[in-house]
């Protein structure tokens, strides 16, 4: 089935939810390209973002379990609520960049489709090292924050 230049023509198909409808050999939703009409429905496309980077990547399960590890480090060590908002901020700002890379990831994805552009590896390369740097600066920043405590509680 050919999609249409005017997404407004599927309007009679929306109410099945799903058709089957390929544009570069996708499938495609009807309706995903509108925008939310009300508050609960901007939460649950939000939640769905969250579900699909959980399920989907493995490197964003990584790094939620490493957040919540080092979180409870935190706590376990009695940093200060300072010192805690500060591993929570730098643990979130990885996992907001890990999602928009797969954002930017799949939108390089159906713009070029199976075909190779330089500009789509620039692109998606300089997503991924946004999120290294991140990460790295978020380990640099717990190891400043959790190493001190845990050598007094060594000892050291």
């Amino acid at each position: 089935m050919q999609v249409p230049e005017d997404p407004l023509s599927l309007r009679p198909l929306r109410q099945e939810g799903v058709v089957d409808v390929h544009r570069r050999g996708r499938r495609m939703r009807v309706g995903a390209w509108r925008v939310a009409g009300d508050l609960p429905a901007s939460f649950r496309y939000a939640a769905q973002g969250l579900a699909y980077g959980f399920a989907s990547q493995r490197n964003f399960r990584i790094h939620v379990f490493t957040g919540l590890v080092v979180f409870v480090m935190g706590l376990g060590l009695g940093l200060s609520t300072d010192r805690l908002a500060v591993l929570v901020l730098t643990v979130a700002a990885v996992l907001v960049l890990e999602l928009l890379n797969t954002a930017t990831e799949a939108v390089v994805d159906l713009a070029i489709g199976r075909q190779f552009h330089p500009l789509a590896r620039i692109a998606k390369d300089c997503a991924a090292a946004a999120v290294l740097v991140a990460a790295l600066s978020s380990m640099l920043i717990a190891l400043l924050l959790l190493v001190p405590p845990l050598l007094n509680r060594l000892g050291f």
